[in-house]
């Protein structure tokens, strides 16, 4: 495992929905002490807000002035990364089918991208000073756009990949509790169309220049957890 960051760490990790990078890149914050930022939980909340505020999501000018309104605060201890939007705790709401099955009509939003994409660096450049929650260790920040527009500079870059299969199994899994041909089938939506969706404003399939890909088709998630470890202990140790 690496060793303890002596200045901040800042990793990336973006890939397509089901490969795994919200709970690996949770495990990876947990173990080196950093702070985790799930940037795709931004959107559902965003997508949350516009819904709870009687938003009409094909009205794209009206989205974006609700989500630069949205009181959001992201928590990021990656033990317990909650959500909250005003006073309302949205961690779970945000999981529902309905958020799913929307949060594209708001995640496609450029002027959207713009606004959590400002967020998203905001938080990443408050994890590099000792008032973050890591207390300057660093971050690890996971989602869309993340190593290539959001944060290029980032000590490591990682696309977390997996075949289609493993993706679909793998939520089918989380949100039924079995992988299934039935279960498999239910999420298929979400997992492709979505993804489908998310490739005409942002670049997930295939890595940058300078971003380290990790397949997890055929490892356990144990294994993949251990190989993004192996890059970053890579990059600590040349920096």
């Amino acid at each position: 495992m690496p060793e303890t960051p002596t200045r901040p760490l800042v990793v990336a990790v973006d890939g397509p929905s089901g490969s795994g990078k919200s709970s690996v890149s949770r495990a990876v914050a947990s173990r080196l002490g950093l702070a985790y930022l799930d940037t795709g939980a931004m959107y559902r909340a965003a997508t949350w807000w516009c819904l709870d505020q009687g938003v009409a999501l094909v009205d794209g000018d009206a989205v974006a002035a609700a989500v630069r309104a949205m009181p959001l605060v992201m928590g990021v201890d990656p033990k317990a990364p909650g959500v909250h939007v005003g006073g309302t705790d949205v961690a779970e709401p945000i999981r529902t089918t309905e958020i799913s099955a929307a949060v594209s009509a708001v995640a496609t939003n450029l002027e959207v991208r713009d606004e959590l994409r400002r967020l998203q660096r905001a938080a990443i450049d408050a994890e590099r000073s000792d008032g973050g929650f890591s207390g300057g260790r660093g971050i690890v920040a996971e989602g869309r756009d993340i190593t290539t527009v959001v944060a290029p500079g980032a000590d490591a870059r990682l696309l977390l990949t997996a075949s289609e299969e493993a993706r679909l199994a793998r939520r089918a899994l989380e949100i039924h509790g079995q992988a299934g041909v039935a279960q498999v089938e239910a999420t298929r939506d979400q997992v492709l169309r979505r993804d489908s969706d998310d490739a005409t404003v942002s670049s997930f399939h295939v890595a940058a220049d300078g971003v380290a890909t990790v397949d997890s088709s055929a490892l356990s998630f144990e294994q993949t957890v251990d190989a993004v470890l192996a890059v970053i202990e890579q990059v600590t140790a040349d920096r």
